[in-house]
């Protein structure tokens, strides 16, 4: 049995007799980040959780898009998955944030969607929702942690209770390879080129990360 197969069990013992919902909402431009979302949404999912997986609007005018023939690839590969609104907040018990770094902080397709949950903040429709945080950077050092953290302070301000990636998951203390993951959120690495999808290792960090969250909201919820 997997180290954490006896948690998703027992999860879904204390989850079944409530239907949890999780959004899992985020920007990816090569796909790097969209693996990582995945994954959480597949984590929610093990644990028995309905699931809603979202991307944001792009920024980045579409003509600019299809002179890169690499963007615009990644772009096609994703066109299948919904554009979120506010109204998937309003529905999830728990929402799960995704995205690349940009010195150091979200992207601004990310940011620009939550600067647009104005009315939400205003009726305190978000208050006590579960919410976690996950990222990609090029680097090793490109700044994870700290695009993971500012992340959360939004969240604080419209009510979520932020859940990060204890080291109870084992995988964190891993020194096999370079991959991601932190106190705070799962991560990747993507490389310079973005052509280096994210480890196993990131992949079952993200999964954990997305049990842990819909196990919270579940459970404050039953």
């Amino acid at each position: 049995m997997e180290p954490w197969a006896a948690g998703v069990n027992e999860a879904r013992r204390l989850l079944t007799d409530v239907t949890v919902k999780i959004a899992v909402i985020f920007y990816s431009m090569y796909g790097n980040t969209a693996a990582l979302a995945k994954a959480v949404g597949e984590g929610a999912t093990e644990v028995g959780a309905e699931l809603r997986l979202r991307q944001v609007e792009e920024l980045i005018a579409k003509e600019v898009i299809e002179k890169n023939p690499k963007l615009a690839q990644a772009k096609k590969k994703l066109a299948s998955i919904p554009i979120a609104t506010n109204d998937d907040l309003l529905w999830a018990d728990g929402v799960l944030f995704g995205t690349p770094t940009r010195y150091g902080n979200m992207c601004a397709q990310l940011k620009q969607f939550i600067d647009q949950t104005g009315k939400l903040w205003l009726s305190g429709k978000l208050v006590g929702k579960v919410a976690g945080v996950f990222c990609s950077t090029s680097t090793l050092h490109g700044g994870q942690e700290t695009t993971l953290v500012s992340m959360m302070i939004p969240l604080f301000h419209l009510g979520f209770i932020v859940h990060g990636l204890p080291y109870a998951e084992v995988e964190q203390m891993s020194m096999q390879e370079i991959h991601g993951g932190s106190p705070y959120g799962a991560s990747s690495v993507s490389g310079p080129d973005a052509d280096r999808m994210p480890t196993e290792i990131d992949l079952t960090l993200a999964r954990a990360l997305g049990r842990r969250v819909a196990i919270a909201a579940g459970k404050l919820r039953s």
